[in-house]
């Protein structure tokens, strides 16, 4: 079921349920007071009725001393009263102790199961009893009373059918009133439920838009209430998945590029591999000859396992969870030192250091790669003779390491690139430095999972700065 349809039938069920118990309970309780009512008024007029024939009875025996004729007497002073009440809806009935019914006015007929004169058993004992005859209401009630030693039953009975057919009168009036009501409500409910709907199928439709791929399209609610809220939250949805999508697509061209750059790297030297291997089997043994071939082949083998092995250290930063401890910064550049210490001598190159000392928490050997590669890169743009400088300080909170040459530098245009696979600012310089460009890729990994940030800084011919910021 549609939400349009939910809006609309769920408060109509709820209205016509309510409304229905409402006037149901309303009906009842009125028609049950107007019961009540005319039960005591029933009550009352037998009372009177029964005193004002009793009261004529006995001052007519008194008159009349004889007993002979009671019966007819009884009956004629009954008559005489009603033509006097001129109540056509009052009906009066007098059965002596045998059973005998010495008056009655009924134009009805009635069973002879009459059960509340039955029960009657005492002088001051009153029953009443409500009955339907011929789709008609009427109240019974009986008691009994002595005259001249003899008991006789005497039932009032009044009609009070209009008890009845007022409340179906009322019943029938309200389902009117509900009608009205309810075709007022539902044209009501309808318009308002097309308005709830429509941002909401504006929504609907900026969804299949989003689901489509058209990541830069935004909803446009404007109405003040939760809708709005959830379009605001919608379009703060497609800004996410835009940005994520876009960091997806960015990615995938990433390792599309990694592959092929790699797919590069490895052909290059299988070429000159398989180029040499068919070469010293197709010439003639040449002591020369042969050593120079297999010394291509060798160093073509190196870059190769270089390759692996630095393909294996990106994987394995990738997945291995490593323990974090704090370290020295100063300690670190102790070991840092005595491994760079060879190359810088071969250049005769100068390391300065200024470092102030604070901790960092770190998996050591990582850090210790880190700034190894870093050197490295340094004493390999710098010219024999020159100067590195090594720094450690804390700016705004931020531990900082920085690494500084003023070496050939790189161009600006550059910049935003060295971080990626395979990506060599000088090939030329790199191969014969036997560098296949995913040093500066393994750094950035490693600068990733100590949560530090690299900034690079550089100009053509005045040199680089990496600055590590933890």
């Amino acid at each position: 079921m549609k939400l349009a349809q939910k809006i609309f039938l769920y408060p109509m069920f709820i209205f016509l349920l309510v409304f229905n118990i409402a006037n149901s309970f309303i009906l009842e309780n009125n028609f049950n007071t107007n019961l009540t009512r005319e039960v005591n008024r029933g009550l009352k007029e037998h009372l009177s009725t029964y005193f004002s024939i009793e009261t004529i009875i006995t001052s007519y025996r008194i008159e009349n001393k004889t007993k002979s004729t009671l019966n007819s007497e009884l009956k004629n002073l009954i008559l005489n009263y009603l033509s006097n009440l001129n109540d056509k809806f009052t009906f009066i009935e007098l059965i002596d102790n045998n059973g005998k019914k010495i008056f009655t006015n009924f134009k009805f007929k009635i069973s002879d199961k009459r059960i509340e004169i039955k029960k009657l058993k005492k002088l001051n004992q009153k029953n009443y009893m409500i009955r339907d005859i011929n789709k008609r209401t009427y109240l019974f009630v009986s008691n009994l009373f002595y005259v001249d030693n003899v008991y006789y039953k005497f039932s009032y009975v009044r009609d009070i059918t209009y008890v009845y057919k007022d409340r179906t009168d009322q019943y029938a009036f309200y389902i009117k009133i509900e009608i009205v009501v309810a075709i007022i409500l539902a044209i009501y409910m309808y318009i308002f439920s097309r308005h709830i709907i429509r941002p909401i199928n504006k929504l609907i439709g900026f969804s299949k838009v989003i689901a489509s791929g058209r990541y830069t399209e935004r909803a446009e609610v404007k109405s003040n209430d939760e809708i709005e809220t959830l379009s605001n939250n919608f379009n703060i949805m497609a800004a996410a998945i835009e940005e994520k999508v876009g960091e997806l697509e960015k990615k995938a061209e990433e390792r599309q590029m990694f592959i092929s750059n790699l797919t590069h790297e490895i052909k290059t030297p299988l070429t000159s591999i398989i180029g040499y291997a068919d070469f010293l089997r197709s010439t003639k043994y040449n002591e020369n000859t042969f050593l120079k071939a297999l010394n291509y082949i060798y160093k073509e083998g190196k870059r190769l396992e270089s390759i692996s092995q630095n393909m294996m250290n990106l994987i394995r930063l990738k997945k291995e969870a490593f323990i974090m401890k704090d370290e020295s910064i100063k300690n670190i550049m102790v070991d840092v030192r005595s491994i760079v210490k060879e190359k810088l001598e071969r250049k005769n190159i100068r390391l300065v250091e200024n470092l102030f000392d604070f901790s960092i928490n770190a998996e050591k050997n990582l850090i210790i790669s880190l700034m190894v590669n870093f050197v490295d890169n340094a004493i390999k743009s710098s010219e024999g003779g020159s100067t590195i400088y090594i720094s450690s300080y804390i700016l705004e909170e931020n531990k900082i390491v920085e690494v500084a040459d003023n070496g050939i530098g790189i161009a600006e245009e550059n910049l935003n690139k060295v971080f990626d696979a395979f990506y060599m600012v000088d090939k030329s310089r790199s191969r014969k430095n036997n560098g296949i460009g995913l040093g500066l890729t393994i750094c950035k990994e490693i600068a990733d999972i100590h949560n530090a940030k690299l900034e690079i800084h550089s100009k053509i011919k005045e040199g680089t700065c990496i600055k590590i910021i933890f």
